[in-house]
């Protein structure tokens, strides 16, 4: 059976166990609190950069969310989260790649702002301004489909859908994006988006944990 590390209020990880769900694979999840268990020998020695998520299939050692869902893809084909047809491939991967090199990255400075940490104000109207350009982006390839990507649902939807929502919780909302707006209210109603979605109580529990990761960031 797969070994799955993750953290509850990883993204990175969130992604990885949806796709987990939505394939309906059987999995053995190991939860990280990430309170400095991932720097201790036994998990270092599975993954030396002492993050999540990692997958172990066996003899495999998969790290990097991304790299574990094209290889659940591959194995696992069926529900495909991955059409064939080239221009479909395209958007998904865009979709993917504009998430987590420009919307992941502008939300840390945002978050640094909601937990009154130490943080310039040009800091954050600079990812303020990051965060909007990236929803408009989105916003114009999204159309009145079903999800992200035409009729099925893919991993564009998993990768888009557990990042945009965040945006939301720091003071930027998503009623000026009525696709994305209507795309996100539709994800949050499957079965694995509410078994991966944190509860207030894990949240505020581990505040303390979220401080001092960002504060290497």
């Amino acid at each position: 059976m797969l070994k799955f590390y993750y953290a509850p209020l990883s993204v990175n990880a969130r992604r990885v166990w949806i796709a987990l769900l939505e394939k309906q694979i059987p999995f053995e999840a190991i939860a990280l609190k990430l309170d400095g268990d991932q720097f201790q020998p036994d998990f270092t020695a599975i993954n030396p950069l002492q993050r999540v998520p990692v997958l172990i299939d066996e003899d495999l050692r998969i790290v990097e969310s991304f790299a574990i869902l094209d290889y659940l893809e591959t194995k696992f084909p069926t529900p495909a989260l991955m059409p064939t047809d080239a221009a479909a491939i395209a958007k998904i991967r865009m979709i993917q790649m504009v998430c987590i090199n420009e919307l992941q990255p502008a939300t840390i400075p945002l978050m640094k702002q909601m937990l009154q940490m130490e943080i310039p104000g040009d800091r954050v109207v600079a990812a303020q301004q990051r965060i909007t350009t990236t929803l408009q982006f989105l916003e114009a390839l999204t159309d009145n489909s079903p999800y992200f990507v035409g009729e099925n649902f893919t991993l564009a939807d998993i990768v888009a859908g557990t990042l945009v929502p965040s945006v939301d919780m720091f003071g930027m909302p998503l009623t000026p994006y009525p696709n994305l707006h209507r795309l996100i209210n539709q994800l949050a109603e499957r079965p694995s988006w509410q078994t991966t979605a944190p509860s207030p109580e894990t949240i505020q529990a581990a505040i303390g944990n979220i401080k001092t990761i960002l504060a290497t960031r």
